[in-house]
């Protein structure tokens, strides 16, 4: 795939692009800013764009804010970011910009570079990626009238999974169940978050923002 890669560390992108290439990508172009960010990627249209969240000149939710801004003149664009700690509200924003091909990842997730190149793969094939980390504290939230809690055990690892970005052939093996078992165990998962009639993708997008509670 042709990946863009934005990150203000050059040893960061230099690194990223070793992965990449090695991983059997092109890397197309590496921007260290926010405004480059929006400006080569919508000039460019990568099959994936990798981005830090926390990029000049604050510091703070640049790379987030460009992929928004992207994500309004391109809803499909493949966009993997990358955060050093784990902030519920930037899932929540990027979820929010689109209905697939969406992923959030820790940095130290890419030292796993099995589970790296994994994610990249399936955000450009219009998949949803998040970290485990940040499900994790998802699911262990405990918020009132959650409508989560209505999920048994086992659906709720079937939502655990699919915010992870796993296929259901993936989640089958995981749980050891087969892939029939799994989709009705997701049409049941859709049915009680009252996520009826709308394409696949978006629906597993929806379920995942109920569980980020917006």
């Amino acid at each position: 795939m042709r990946i863009l890669i934005a990150d203000d560390s050059v040893l960061l992108r230099e690194g990223l692009t070793l992965i990449l290439n090695d991983g059997g990508h092109e890397v197309i172009g590496g921007v260290g800013t926010g405004n480059e960010l929006v400006s080569r990627c919508l000039a460019l249209r990568p099959d994936v764009t990798v981005s830090d969240i926390r990029m000049p000149p604050s510091h703070t939710d640049e790379g987030l804010r460009a992929a928004v801004r992207i994500r309004e003149e391109w809803p499909e664009a493949p966009i993997l970011l990358l955060s050093q700690y784990i902030v519920l509200s930037y899932a929540t924003e990027l979820l929010s910009s689109g209905s697939g091909s969406i992923g959030y990842l820790l940095k130290d997730r890419v030292s796993d570079l099995d589970s790296f190149l994994d994610a990249v793969d399936r955000v450009g094939n219009g998949g949803m990626v998040l970290d485990p980390e940040v499900v994790a504290q998802m699911m262990g939230r405990g918020r009132r009238n959650d409508p989560v809690a209505s999920l048994t055990p086992r659906e709720r690892e079937v939502l655990e999974l699919m915010s992870e970005g796993h296929t259901n052939s993936a989640i089958a093996k995981r749980l050891v169940v087969s892939e029939g078992a799994v989709e009705k165990h997701i049409q049941r998962i859709f049915a009680k978050l009252g996520l009826h009639a709308n394409s696949e993708v978006h629906r597993r997008v929806s379920a995942v923002l109920t569980l980020l509670g917006t």
